[in-house]
């Protein structure tokens, strides 16, 4: 596919910001409708959804095995952990055997819990420094996970469709242009299979506000949810400090998108919680807002030797 998309550089012209035309704008409404669907805003209380990330460690099992665990409603593959400037692309699921994972994501979609594919990661071999890197990446995913056929791009899962993707930018630049990624998203209207719209997420460090890159791309207006990460070492933003100011502050400056409390499954943790405290402390705290999403849990592999989910799934 040519890029031909309005967002890519010309030199000549003022920067984008300033040139952004009226049909964009339009582009936003009709992306939210697209994207944000019924279900997307809570209205407060439970919703028992519960979104895992799967793909850190070969020991977490299939990813078939987790569907079938009945414990989740969302499966996030993590990571897509090599894209930009240089044209290079790399997916890194710990050595989990890919050629199986292609009928695993059909079986998962077959149970009604869709499989989104998360970007980024804790590794430093990604960025979007240009509109152009941008367009090249959404290029990269329809071809790879989604609806392209380009002879030249290898479908690591073969013909299986993908329901998501999922922005985890852990590092970079006021510069980069995940918004253009989004934006590219929404205006092809690509789909995860007939009827399903595209769910497009972003997983957050817990302070608010987020860094300028993915404020800038939150800004949209067109991601359905949000997963904030609170179990984390964040000095200011963790569990054990601060996460419930910034959560009011991250609800309150996306109304139009779901929140997810981000817990870590991992009880060795200095961040883990006590289901007894989710039940008591967490979920009546997040729950508050009238478009609380629900929980995310890092990671299958650490849920899988604790069952945590199990334990507080019916507190979401």
């Amino acid at each position: 596919r040519q890029a031909t998309s309005q967002y890519l550089e010309k030199p000549t012209m003022a920067p984008l910001a300033a040139r952004r035309p009226a049909c964009l704008l339009a582009l936003l409404s009709v992306a939210a409708a697209l994207f944000l669907t019924p279900t997307a805003l809570a209205a407060g209380g439970k919703t028992g959804q519960v979104t895992v990330f799967w793909g850190r460690n070969k020991a977490e099992g299939s990813l078939r095995e987790a569907c079938d665990s009945g414990m989740y409603t969302m499966v996030t593959m993590s990571f897509l952990d090599v894209f930009g400037a240089n044209g290079k692309y790399h997916l890194d699921l710990s050595g989990h055997d890919l050629s199986s994972v292609g009928a695993d994501i059909k079986h998962c979609q077959s149970k009604g819990v869709p499989v989104s594919l998360s970007i980024g990661g804790y590794g430093t071999g990604y960025s979007l420094p240009s509109n152009r890197s941008a367009l090249d990446l959404f290029d990269h995913l329809w071809n790879s996970y989604f609806g392209g056929s380009k002879p030249s791009v290898p479908r690591p899962f073969g013909d299986a469709w993908l329901d998501g993707v999922d922005l985890f930018l852990e590092h970079g630049t006021p510069a980069d242009r995940y918004d253009v990624l989004a934006l590219e998203l929404a205006k092809h209207n690509i789909r995860g299979g007939p009827g399903k719209p595209l769910h497009l997420t972003a997983t957050v460090r817990c302070g608010y506000p987020p860094a300028a890159h993915v404020g800038r791309a939150l800004a949209t207006g067109i991601f359905e949810r949000v997963h904030v990460r609170t179990y984390e070492s964040d000095k200011w933003c963790n569990q054990n400090l601060g996460w419930e100011g910034s959560w009011d502050k991250w609800t309150a400056a996306y109304p139009a998108t779901r929140f997810y409390v981000g817990l870590t499954a991992d009880d060795k943790s200095h961040q883990w919680v006590h289901p007894k405290n989710v039940y008591y402390g967490v979920a009546p705290v997040a729950q508050k807002k009238d478009n609380y999403g629900g929980i995310m849990l890092w990671d299958r592999y650490f849920d899988k030797q604790t069952n945590y989910s199990s334990l507080i799934k019916y507190y979401a």
